[in-house]
């Protein structure tokens, strides 16, 4: 007759069996371990407390939590240009990316934000009013945006709408404009392909672009925000927040 191979006893199990009287009363449960060591299993006392610990910790943990880290923020002063405003602690700066600053999210590469300033020598703006209506702000900023993302690949189309358009008086006395755009870039799947049936477009990227404009020092600033669409749902409250703070300052001469 074939022997049959039993398991051997867990490690370690969770028991409900209340403390022994005159004990301190405690919100962790009871674990039986089994010590017994083997030949090809041996685990040290301080080893299994921890392990033992830490899995307490796990299983009790609501990761929800981690995302709270995302609500956090830094602030960010230029003091040379006359700018701030606050961003994601968890965020990184990118070096070269050709705007006067820029950090994105380090898992999420689509997300990110920036801040353009016009040039000095070739701009005098006394109010973010010169751009006339926050309406007329709007279009001029999408077409930038489109400028900006024009492709030579064959068989791209890019499909955009300004979805809103605002001002805002902030605390620091000045007039901003908000303006929020949607982009969607389709692709054919063979662009090379001689039948239009064989062309099909596919939906590369769908994207919302968030922009604060403001003026100070005769220069026009504007504020950045690119995420995916999917995203901007579930982070609305915290994108608007980042919005919200920006400020242009008076550079001392």
């Amino acid at each position: 007759m074939a022997s049959v191979l039993k398991a051997p006893p867990p490690l370690c199990s969770w028991k409900s069996t209340p403390p022994p009287r005159n004990h301190a009363p405690s919100s962790l449960p009871l674990i039986s371990c089994n010590l017994q060591k083997s030949k090809g299993f041996a685990v040290s006392r301080r080893s299994l407390m921890g392990l033992m610990f830490s899995s307490y910790i796990l299983s009790h943990t609501d990761f929800k939590d981690a995302s709270l880290a995302q609500s956090v923020y830094r602030e960010h002063i230029d003091t040379f240009d006359g700018y701030s405003f606050n961003y994601p602690k968890n965020w990184i700066q990118v070096r070269g990316a050709g705007a006067d600053i820029f950090f994105r999210d380090p898992f999420i590469l689509d997300e990110n934000i920036s801040v353009e300033i016009s040039s000095p020598s070739s701009s005098n703006y006394k109010s973010v009013e010169d751009l006339g209506p926050p309406e007329e702000a709007g279009k001029k900023v999408l077409r930038q945006y489109l400028t900006e993302f024009m492709s030579t690949r064959l068989g791209v189309r890019r499909e955009s709408r300004i979805l809103t358009t605002s001002s805002r008086m902030a605390d620091d006395g000045k007039l901003y404009y908000q303006v929020e755009v949607n982009i969607k870039s389709f692709a054919n799947n063979n662009e090379l392909a001689v039948m239009p049936q064989d062309r099909v477009a596919r939906l590369e990227w769908d994207r919302r672009y968030l922009s604060v404009l403001g003026v100070e020092n005769n220069r026009l600033y504007e504020l950045r925000l690119q995420t995916p669409e999917k995203v901007f749902v579930e982070e609305e409250e915290d994108l608007r927040r980042i919005m919200d703070s920006f400020r242009v300052n008076k550079v001392m001469a």
